[in-house]
């Protein structure tokens, strides 16, 4: 139902392999995707982002999510020993299938994930097909 297009996700992997020490820039946003039923969800792992800091596009069949971690304010004074939350701003592009009704689809945000469900286009579901007996031609019942 999908296709990945993220050509730099294996690059960033060997440039990450190839670092020493910690990496602090996450290469994707992970995501899942499946069928459920009539619909295609995809979720996509988004923690510490407000629903206010999603944006979410469809152009033709690319979808396009970005998510923007702002940094958290501080008590003035404080000294970081340690930062490995990564903050700025994720992006994933996913090319959808023809047969998926980008019209129609539905956002949720709960606990960190981002979840939208895309339903399945009618003319993508399976029709049966009657045929007539009296002239000899078939007919096609949607």
């Amino acid at each position: 139902m999908l296709m990945r297009t993220d050509p730099f996700r294996e690059m960033d992997r060997l440039v990450q392999s190839g670092t020493s020490g910690t990496w602090s820039k996450p290469s994707v946003m992970p995501m899942d995707a499946y069928r459920e039923g009539e619909e295609y969800v995809i979720a996509f792992d988004v923690p510490g982002v407000s629903p206010e800091a999603i944006d979410i596009d469809v152009e033709r069949n690319m979808l396009k999510v970005k998510a923007e971690r702002r940094p958290t304010d501080r008590p003035e004074g404080v000294q970081m020993d340690l930062s490995e939350r990564p903050l700025g701003v994720f992006s994933r592009q996913v090319m959808l299938a023809d047969t998926l009704d980008t019209e129609r689809i539905q956002a949720d945000y709960d606990a960190g994930v981002l979840t939208l469900r895309i339903p399945i286009a009618e003319r993508a579901k399976p029709r049966k097909i009657s045929i007539g007996s009296a002239d000899g031609r078939k007919q096609i019942s949607g």
